[in-house]
């Protein structure tokens, strides 16, 4: 009876170190497979574990702020304008061919600062208190048209983390609804409202830092182009005067 348990003995063990030698390489398997998952598998996985309803709510604030900032940013490098060189091309076309002249100069450069010296230099044969007035006026108009749609993407700031923390309460609330029905503290049926309260939170914080710093570089550039805009609008007046006290 000997040799017969020693086979039995030797066959279990070497089943066991066998079987132990499998999970090892399975778990081994499956954390190198969670290791290899690319930042958009991830990415999706979390975005479906957190609810399709107010992730995607928070996507739209997304998508429609970084549309609006784009088109801002695109708009107000485009409005930059060397204003210094314009208004040097300006002076010398004045004092060269006169009023008409300068504006033709206006008319071939873009961005808000021509546009002022435009309104400006139109004025000008009137007197240089009419020309001042356009030009405090018209800046006021271009200062409109830097600042448009810049408050949408302030309100998607605001709006995203506000929707993540709702994603919050409604995810507590549908945790305690769980150990309500079941009548015991169990881990399990609390973690999935908390999983979805902390993605949604998260997502929605993320979504409010992006648009942020998109927003500050358009309010910075914004800011930049007004100064610049005010500082040529002295520049045109001195210019004006000169060129008056000339004829």
């Amino acid at each position: 009876m000997k040799r017969p348990l020693s086979i039995l003995f030797t066959a279990a063990t070497t089943i066991g170190f066998t079987g132990i030698a499998s999970a090892s390489s399975l778990i081994q398997d499956s954390a190198e497979t969670k290791t290899t998952e690319s930042f958009h598998q991830v990415l999706k996985t979390n975005f479906i574990d957190g609810g399709p309803g107010f992730m995607a709510i928070v996507l739209v604030c997304l998508i429609l702020g970084l549309a609006v900032a784009i088109e801002r940013i695109i708009y107000l490098n485009l409005s930059t304008t060397n204003s210094k060189k314009l208004a040097a091309d300006v002076e010398q076309a004045l004092n060269s061919g006169g009023i008409e002249a300068a504006k033709d100069i206006c008319r071939n450069t873009k961005g808000p600062v021509a546009s002022i010296y435009y309104q400006g230099l139109d004025r000008a044969d009137e007197s240089i208190e009419a020309a001042e007035k356009a030009v405090v006026a018209y800046g006021g108009v271009q200062m409109g048209q830097l600042e448009k749609n810049v408050s949408w993407v302030s309100l998607f700031i605001a709006l995203a983390p506000m929707l993540g923390f709702m994603g919050t309460v409604i995810g507590m609330i549908g945790s305690f609804n769980s150990i309500e029905e079941a009548g015991s503290m169990d881990p399990s049926l609390v973690a999935g409202g908390i999983k979805v309260a902390l993605l949604t939170t998260v997502f929605g914080l993320i979504v409010a830092i992006i648009l942020q710093i998109f927003y500050n570089y358009i309010v910075s550039k914004i800011d930049s182009i007004v100064n610049d805009m005010e500082d040529a609008s002295i520049t045109l007046i001195d210019i004006l005067v000169d060129y008056k006290k000339g004829k």
